[in-house]
């Protein structure tokens, strides 16, 4: 299978041997190198680019030098942007080479500050949700939403999210202000807060893009929007509620840039990734990934995919939406508006003489029902479901109203898994945790030789001064045998199936696996604290 390709400005990194003297400074592989660093680009050449194709193929117009311009990209292979600018502006266009992330914050920095100073002078749309006899002039708002500092915002808030690698970007409106937040490493953090008379025309635009109603400001929609930003090919799944203060907009990020992990780029230990591969080598059976939205059960899920994956096997899914498209596997997106829901379409599936299915999430009794009995007829089912630990997954299925022998028959295995912040590697420095904060999660002086292994990202540029950088996956392996398939008959409680999987299969909880990534010094006790459970280990 190949993995979709990165972004080359992402990639672009000069070492030192490649930069050779020139008559105008140095040069790498051709091109003029600039450092950014206190540039201030002329106005005159500002004004000539569209500030919604800089955003988009990154390209910096720095000065005009007799009839040429000069743009500055971030990586030789985007020379073709700065020739289609130079093809746009009927001009000349000379290409200058800079380092990509300082590029992408100037041009990110000089177009807001365009963006905000070109705002015309809309009205507030108040401090209230329109009432259900509030005319709503649709001319006015598809006009609003038209205007070139409001597409150049919108294109901004995206080109940075995914810059940011942030998964949600919320626009929320209060009373007297409008603010836009990114959820990035599960967290979320405060962006930029344009002015609140922009508010109602960003969300008209929203509402385009995602093909919705833009004159309905009183009910819910859902919407959804395909982008190319940098190259990359995003999805956007967009929500729209009303509140007392204005619309509220929340959009999911599927960025298909990133590129699939593997299962040994997910973080298990050698011996629960062991169990793993084994539970998932099965013939049939049923095997869940759980835990609440935003852990990474769908990555889980792809990677498992990814490792059965052959020339001889039919794999199918059924997902809403489609995160990533895989070769040799057939996807199908859920469309419940023309009544293509996880359980119709899994009832087709079957049919589609597959040997693997997926199913993205188990969210009722029929859907429940319909990929244990495939499991029963010899297929390898997989799927996913929000339940606290591992073992919640029996009772879960058993809540649903599934009978318990069925859930026993077919439920082979199941994995819990939390995502916590990594230490940022570039500013990690070691920590001294309080006594109590150890004991939190078991931590003795006998748990290491030497050193304390405990580390502390004190903050720096590349974690956006937060002290974490990326996530680190937490697993809880829980495997079904036969005392379990009769603790499940019984009905017995999650926490008794859990304590029999501790003591005789030794499964280390996500607490336990949690304790050992402290140990290791990859993230903080505050941030197990965080996303576990408190239990004994």
């Amino acid at each position: 299978m190949t993995a979709p390709l990165r972004n080359p400005q992402d990639e672009f990194r000069p070492s030192a041997d490649e930069f050779q003297a020139g008559p105008d400074g140095p040069r790498v592989g051709g091109f003029e190198w600039v450092d950014l660093e206190g540039v201030r680009p002329s106005e005159a050449a500002l004004r000539l680019a569209p500030g919604d194709f800089a955003l988009k193929r990154q390209v910096l117009p720095i000065e005009i030098d007799g009839n040429t311009l000069v743009v500055a990209i971030g990586a030789p292979e985007s020379l073709a942007a700065a020739d289609d600018l130079g093809v746009l502006l009927q001009m000349p266009t000379r290409a200058v080479l800079a380092a990509p992330a300082p590029l992408r914050q100037k041009i990110e920095d000089i177009f807001l500050e365009r963006i905000l100073a070109d705002l015309p002078a809309h009205r507030d749309e108040g401090a209230r949700v329109p009432e259900a006899d509030d005319a709503t002039d649709l001319a006015d708002l598809q006009k609003m939403a038209g205007e070139t500092a409001v597409v150049q915002m919108v294109n901004l808030i995206f080109a940075q999210a995914v810059r940011d690698g942030a998964s949600d970007v919320h626009i929320e409106p209060y009373e007297r202000q409008m603010k836009v937040r990114y959820r990035v490493d599960g967290m979320l953090r405060d962006v930029m807060g344009p002015p609140k008379r922009m508010h109602a025309a960003v969300v008209s635009r929203l509402k385009i893009l995602g093909e919705m109603n833009i004159a309905e400001r009183r009910l819910p929609q859902d919407g959804r929007i395909k982008l190319v930003i940098a190259g990359r090919s995003v999805d956007v799944r967009v929500s729209i509620v009303p509140t007392v203060f204005g619309e509220r907009a929340v959009m999911r990020i599927l960025d298909k840039g990133t590129a699939m992990l593997g299962l040994e780029e997910l973080g298990m230990r050698p011996d629960t990734l062991a169990r793993f591969r084994r539970t998932i080598r099965a013939p049939h059976g049923v095997i869940l990934a759980t835990g609440p939205t935003g852990s990474g059960k769908s990555t889980t899920l792809y990677a498992s995919l990814q490792e059965i994956w052959s020339p001889t096997t039919n794999i199918l899914t059924i997902e809403d939406p489609v995160e990533y498209q895989v070769a040799g596997i057939g996807q199908i997106p859920v469309r419940p508006q023309i009544g293509l829901t996880f359980a119709s379409g899994l009832r087709s599936i079957v049919r589609q003489d597959p040997d693997v299915i997926m199913v993205g999430e188990i969210r009722d009794y029929e859907t429940a029902e319909i990929a244990i009995q495939a499991a029963l007829t010899g297929h390898l089912v997989f799927s996913t479901l929000h339940t606290n630990d591992a073992a919640g997954a029996v009772t879960r299925l058993l809540d649903m109203g599934v009978e318990p022998y069925l859930v026993a028959s077919s439920l082979i295995g199941a994995v819990a898994q939390r995502l916590v912040r990594r230490v940022c590697p570039a500013c990690a420095e070691p920590d001294a945790p309080e006594s109590e904060a150890l004991e939190s999660l078991g931590i003795t002086g006998a748990d290491w030789a030497g050193e304390p292994p405990f580390r502390r990202g004190r903050g720096c540029d590349k974690c956006l001064h937060t002290g974490y950088r990326g996530r680190v996956g937490l697993y809880e392996m829980f495997t079904v045998d036969e005392p379990l398939r009769r603790l499940t008959v019984a009905r017995a409680a999650s926490s008794e199936m859990k304590d029999y999987a501790v003591r005789e299969h030794g499964m280390r909880t996500l607490l336990g696996d949690g304790r050992l990534a402290v140990l290791a010094g990859r993230t903080t006790i505050e941030e197990v604290a965080r996303v576990c459970a408190r239990e004994s280990i």
